[in-house]
């Protein structure tokens, strides 16, 4: 019983807190947004301000999504959006699926580990700059969260990700409305009608005059929403006006026809507590709106939720990249969205279907459905390939009638098949199934039979890509050294990292070539692209050098016959390229570069600061070029550390002072284990994280002649 009181008084205290927080930065609507425990999504945990359907397209997250929460949380920084235009321009997927004018911040929530993030929504009408006030009020609500959420794990009591929302009532700004009488008799006064919707849209109050004006009793709308026991109500674009006074506090007017030809004027004002409804016949010359109630037997359409949850799941198909980013997709936000608990993602190869991804399918399940012809009969399948039309199996008897062995073989309940069809041509086939018996209302129907053909192309884009990328990656990988040689004398380490956004690929290359025993070379580039030809060029470049250096001639001989090469070859492309010749017996270093960024040199004594090497032009561009020879000495204890420019250059910072960075934390980090301080190197230089560019190292230490 004790922990009964334990675990509740946790989940009471974080409520509290949130609805206290929500209250005192004047926020209209607020959400907290948790990090699930495999850290791949975030989910709503809490929400104030708004009811759950408003924001069910939200409900989950994934933490790489360019979503103000997901990047408030990843970057460990307030997201602050002042109007619509700026969300528009920053936060383009979100925009399109929140197009409200409004005011913004997501901030996130961090303890001893990070938590989730917290959302605010402010009408548009307030400033749109965020104060320095403001900004710590919101840091320390934030650390406040934090630490009741330690607090709840500790008590066994966080909320977890399969649980609903938990929606907090909103407390009203306003004082006491007076008595209920005289309050009735003033609105019974009043021309037109009038009624009162709560934040779930749920009809409240209803005067007698919006009754006559809505054409039914208050008695059978009380406790309704409008597009439900109003058949001419039932539209998406007046359940998008009713939200778009819930999320933006801001007065909406529209105009509606109510069969056969009355047309009525509807002036919802809202608040935190709800929605005031001015009904007026409309007395405008121009010719009354189209009749919004649907012809009998016309297909539904879906409600405004639904089209922007459509919208939002579109907009996240376009950003995807390969196979596996399209699954996850699927998984983490198609699947939630439509409640289902299984998911088997199917493409068209040889014949066949292949099973690239499933959910909440066991092992032997999977083995027995994949590889199916796509003119199987064994489950729906082939057929809605074949017909191009998705088919729902609400029950198991249905799915037994139509294909018995099918039924039998997943113990799911509910099933929706939809095809994947791109001009024609069938890709491949998405399976959502149910634990228990669902039904498929008309709108759900309709939206996933628009959304199949958006996974589809997203898919049939997804294939292309990996292809591409598994042939470039392939190329890449055998034109770098799998090994470095072994050199008397000479610690090397190496890293490649590729870009974490594009193909994963480019055309950073380094090598080290031994010059018989008293020499070896060392070298580094960066071909200009990440696909395929700036892989190929790389290979190109690499086997120049090579062929140069063995020859045992200079750095600027090796640079300018690479650089006849691909003048000759009359590529597109460019390279920068560092070399390095140490010569062991005369204890010296000669370099040459050809537009690469300096290498950082390390002193016996510790100190490190970059080479002052004056580079010649970029490999490529003039057959001319001379590339200036820099010698240093070469001393026991020395290192030098090549680099190509992905390690130095990020957005907003000076490259001198990358470099700066660069050579001090090369200055102040372990030199015997030259591994460990190549992951020094990344990590400090935040080349651990997101990469628009790929990053090549290689790192050498000089021992003597009788290091080992």
């Amino acid at each position: 019983m004790t922990d009964v009181r334990h675990d509740a008084a946790g989940v009471d205290a974080l409520d509290a807190a949130f609805a206290e927080t929500v209250r005192r930065t004047g926020a209209s609507i607020g959400a907290l947004y948790l990090l699930a425990p495999d850290r791949s999504h975030l989910f709503l945990a809490l929400l104030s301000g708004a009811h759950a359907e408003v924001a069910e397209p939200w409900a989950r997250i994934p933490l790489n999504a360019p979503a103000p929460v997901a990047v408030a949380l990843r970057e460990e920084r307030i997201v602050w959006i002042g109007s619509q235009e700026e969300m528009a321009r920053s936060y383009p997927r979100t925009a399109a699926a929140l197009p409200y004018p409004l005011t913004l911040a997501a901030a996130p929530v961090t303890g001893v580990r990070p938590w989730g993030a917290l959302l605010l929504m402010w009408p548009a009408g307030r400033p749109q700059d965020m104060t320095r006030r403001e900004r710590g009020h919101i840091t320390a609500r934030c650390r406040r969260l934090a630490r009741l959420l330690e607090e709840a794990e500790a008590l066994g009591a966080p909320p977890a990700p399969d649980e609903p929302p938990r929606v907090l009532a909103a407390e009203s700004a306003g004082g006491a409305a007076g008595p209920a009488l005289a309050a009735a008799d003033f609105v019974e006064r009043l021309p037109g009608g009038s009624c009162a919707l709560d934040l779930e849209g749920r009809f409240t109050y209803l005067s007698s005059g919006a009754c006559r004006l809505l054409g039914q009793e208050a008695g059978r709308l009380l406790g309704t929403l409008p597009w439900h026991s109003l058949p001419w109500l039932d539209d998406a674009a007046v359940e998008d006006r009713y939200r778009a006074a819930v999320i933006s506090r801001e007065p909406v007017v529209f105009s509606v026809r109510r069969p056969p030809d009355t047309p009525l004027d509807f002036h919802l004002y809202p608040d935190a507590s709800g929605i005031s409804v001015r009904i007026v016949p409309s007395g405008a010359p121009h010719p009354p709106p189209p009749v919004l109630a649907r012809p009998a037997g016309a297909p539904a359409q879906p409600r405004a939720g639904r089209l922007y949850q459509l919208t939002h799941l579109a907009a996240s198909l376009t950003e995807v990249v390969g196979v596996q980013d399209v699954m996850d997709l699927i998984a983490d936000q198609v699947m939630p969205a439509f409640g289902a608990q299984g998911m088997v993602l199917s493409t068209v190869d040889a014949g066949r279907l292949r099973i690239t991804g499933h959910r909440d399918y066991p092992t032997e399940t999977v083995e027995r459905l994949d590889g199916l012809a796509l003119d199987t009969r064994y489950t729906p399948a082939g057929r809605v390939l074949a017909t191009g039309v998705p088919e729902f199996f609400p029950d198991r008897e249905e799915m037994r009638r139509a294909y018995p062995e099918a039924a039998a073989i997943s113990g799911k309940q509910a099933w929706a098949f939809l095809p994947l069809i791109v001009s024609g041509r069938p890709v491949g086939c998405c399976v959502l199934s149910y634990d228990r018996p669902h039904p498929f209302p008309a709108e759900d129907r309709a939206v996933l039979t628009s959304l199949a053909g958006l996974v589809a192309q997203a898919l049939d884009r997804a294939r292309l890509y990996d292809t591409k990328h598994d042939l470039a990656h392939g190329l890449q990988q055998a034109l770098l050294p799998r090994t470095l040689p072994d050199v008397p004398g000479l610690r090397i380490a190496a890293r490649y990292l590729p870009a974490t956004r594009g193909m994963d690929i480019g055309g950073d290359f380094y090598d080290l070539i031994p010059l018989g025993a008293t020499g070896a070379a060392a070298v580094i580039g960066d071909v200009q692209g990440h696909d395929v030809a700036a892989a190929a060029l790389m290979g190109q470049v690499r086997t120049a050098v090579h062929a140069h250096a063995g020859l045992g001639t200079t750095p600027d001989r090796v640079l300018r016959g690479t650089n006849l090469l691909l003048t000759d070859l009359g590529a597109d492309l460019f390279a920068s390229a560092l070399y390095a010749r140490l010569d062991f017996a005369a204890r010296r270093v000669a370099l040459a570069s050809a537009g690469h960024p300096p290498p950082v040199v390390r002193l016996p004594g510790g100190e490190a600061r970059p080479l002052d090497l004056p580079p010649g032009p970029l490999l490529g561009i003039d057959p001319g070029a001379r590339f200036p020879v820099t010698e240093i000495p070469l001393t026991p204890g020395l290192m030098l550390a090549f680099y190509t420019d992905g390690l130095i250059e990020m957005p907003g910072t000076d490259l001198d002072e990358s470099i700066a960075d660069l050579a001090r934390t090369l200055g102040g980090a372990d030199d015997q284990d030259l591994e460990a301080l190549i992951d020094s190197l990344v990590t400090e230089a935040g080349a651990g994280r997101q990469r628009t560019d790929d990053v090549a190292l290689l790192v050498l230490r000089w021992l003597g002649d009788g290091g080992d």
